[in-house]
């Protein structure tokens, strides 16, 4: 069995930027421990596969572990290998989801990822969590994912993460997300998940859905513009809506080729 395989780098408009995905087009689902195996082999963060539906596109997220219920950076990717190197025609491209129906429209060399919003409420720090951290937060706040709030930006580029503890967090589908105000755009962040090959996300649109509304209620603005401050760095754009947010970025593809399945 040959199939088309795209690896795309998100978030970003140049190559070795943003986080990369690989996109898979499929003709018909393959067997779940098969897309897993895929996955693996792929050896990026998130692997995107996708099935035409009639006006939808069928999506689903894989990380090495895990079926993930919402990816924005994959998202971004699809959107970008449809458009750019599969010829789709339509400028809005709506994606049938675990998280439900997602709509991406297509403006110039922008994609703008219409999501849930997750406005995340008031927590309390897990012992384990806490030990992990060389940096205590200030907040802690929990949606899909726990949302550590910091002081400054030089607080989040400075954190460190201790694995031997970290792992020991099951929090499936969900991550770690640390957050600040930033010095030259709104906000800033990191991403963690335990128990994971990657142990940083480079770039992680979903965690937006809750860095979003936060910031926003936090700033008193409901356009923001946002930077992940992992080593490849991630620039996003962020509309702060009642219910949805919009997350817009770019991308870049940097490899094109093929699998073969025997």
């Amino acid at each position: 069995m040959k199939l088309e395989l795209y690896q795309i780098d998100a978030f970003t408009d140049k190559v070795f930027g943003g986080n990369p995905a690989c996109v898979v087009p499929l003709e018909s689902w393959l067997s779940d421990e098969l897309l897993l195996k895929i996955t693996k082999e792929n050896a990026v963060a998130e692997t995107a596969f996708f099935v035409h539906k009639e006006d939808k596109i069928h999506l689903r997220w894989f990380t090495p572990e895990i079926e993930m219920d919402l990816c924005g950076h994959a998202t971004l990717a699809t959107a970008h290998c449809l458009k750019t190197l599969l010829n789709y025609q339509k400028n809005q491209i709506v994606f049938e989801t675990l998280s439900g129906d997602l709509t991406v429209l297509v403006e110039n060399d922008w994609y703008h990822l219409d999501f849930p919003s997750r406005m995340p409420v008031e927590s309390s720090l897990p012992e384990i969590i806490s030990k992990s951290l060389n940096i205590q937060p200030k907040e802690v706040l929990k949606s899909r994912d726990y949302v550590l709030v910091y002081e400054t930006e030089e607080d989040i580029k400075n954190i460190t993460i201790n694995r031997q503890f970290f792992d020991q967090i099951n929090l499936d589908p969900g991550g770690v997300v640390v957050t600040a105000k930033g010095e030259k755009c709104d906000f800033v962040s990191r991403y963690f998940t335990p128990q994971s090959t990657i142990l940083e996300d480079p770039v992680t649109g979903s965690a937006h859905c809750s860095l979003i509304p936060f910031w926003a209620n936090r700033l008193k603005k409901n356009e923001l513009s946002a930077m992940q401050l992992s080593e490849r760095i991630g620039k996003l754009k962020c509309i702060n809506k009642e219910k949805r947010v919009i997350i817009s970025g770019q991308a870049r593809t940097y490899s094109i080729g093929n699998l073969w399945i025997e």
